[in-house]
């Protein structure tokens, strides 16, 4: 199929009404409000939850349309990026074409609807890092570094967006969970232990190993597993499961034809006044100074590139052990996005990064 423009593949009044609204300023929502709210499900709160969404939603997915059509390098154009633009006009479509929410039958048929815009947006980040390889191939770059600044930017906020409307929705559905877990306020875990959940991670990250190497590193953590605080479990996993299995990859193939022992992969949690802090180190070679810059680049890898030219990313969504390029810049967005910061120390030849997941929790509102 031929690529198509915005205004060859849909109608007018669907793209007037998407410059509309793009223009709209979204509202912001604080970890607290989210779980003061969400502790009282009852039908009025859940009715009240879903006409902010119906209002909200088109606002935030009619910025990024607007933001997709307009992408400099010609990068607007390329195939994944054009499939990536038309699943957030369909969801525009979708969310704007509901009608009025008025009762707790009107409310329940919207969850639905927008429990299938998010499995639709699935996909979002792999089809848009195939996006960016097309561009680099036509550009004839290897890596894209600093003289694409402003499409660096552009996926910052873009997949920063990705992560608020993700959370708005998942958050709304799983408040409908008729046996939520214990301590648990939709997404939110009011008591989650860092400990347990960087065991998990690292267990799940370990396993990728195995599957790709055969072999993998043992992991250390040290922390007071019965240390909790609120936050999104699910966030963090996601986090330390990037930076473990970075470290994973770079101790397995330093040691991979050695006689010795791989050292383990250290975690340290650490409780303080107002941030908690995760440490991953490793014994991994070492990041020359040089590329320091370059490792929350998107698409920036020095392993082989597992992306197909020409993949079925909208039904599937497969794990590697690294090569897609966009596990560091996406975790640290992930840690940015309820006011922490993750950031990366090189000690070369010895250490290859400490990455350190600093999150605090505040009243920091979504983007």
């Amino acid at each position: 199929m031929a690529a198509k423009k915005l205004c060859e593949a849909f109608s007018k009044t669907l793209i007037d009404e998407v410059q509309k609204w793009g223009c709209m300023k979204q509202t912001g929502v604080s970890l607290r409000y989210m779980m003061e709210f969400g502790s009282r499900p009852t039908p009025k709160n859940l009715l009240i939850s879903a006409q902010f969404l119906h209002k909200e939603l088109p606002i935030r997915i009619a910025r990024r349309v607007v933001e997709l059509e307009n992408l400099p390098y010609g990068l607007s154009l390329k195939p994944a990026v054009l499939k990536v633009r038309d699943w957030y006009v369909d969801s525009f479509r979708d969310v704007r074409s509901f009608p009025e929410i008025k009762s707790s039958d009107d409310e329940k048929e919207f969850t639905q609807m927008i429990k299938a815009v998010k499995v639709r947006h699935n996909n979002v980040v792999p089809t848009m890092a195939l996006g960016v390889k097309q561009l680099k191939k036509g550009l004839g770059l290897n890596n894209v570094g600093s003289d694409l600044h402003e499409i660096h930017q552009f996926l910052d906020r873009f997949y920063m967006s990705r992560i608020g409307i993700r959370m708005l929705i998942g958050q709304h559905v799983e408040l409908h969970n008729p046996n939520p877990p214990p301590d648990c306020v939709g997404y939110i875990h009011t008591k989650m232990s860092p400990v347990n959940v960087a065991q998990s991670a690292s267990e799940d990250a370990r396993a990728i190993c195995l599957r790709e190497y055969g072999s993998a590193p043992n992991i250390k953590i040290y922390g007071d597993p019965s240390f909790t605080f609120p936050y999104v479990p699910t966030h963090l996993h996601l986090m330390v499961f990037e930076l473990v299995k970075n470290s994973l990859r770079a101790v397995q193939e330093r040691f991979v034809d050695s006689d010795k022992v791989p050292p383990p992969v250290r975690i340290i949690v650490a409780d303080g006044i107002e941030d908690v802090t995760i440490k991953v180190s490793d014994e991994g070679g070492g990041i020359p100074r040089s590329g320091l810059p370059s490792i929350f680049t998107y698409l920036y890898t020095t392993a082989k590139e597992p992306l197909d030219e020409h993949p079925d990313l909208g039904t599937t969504e497969s794990v590697t052990m690294a090569g897609y390029g966009y596990g560091l810049p996406i975790s640290r967005l992930y840690a940015r996005y309820f006011g922490g910061d993750l950031q990366v120390i090189s000690m070369e030849g010895y250490v290859v990064k400490r990455d350190i997941v600093s999150i605090t929790i505040n009243e920091e509102v979504m983007s």
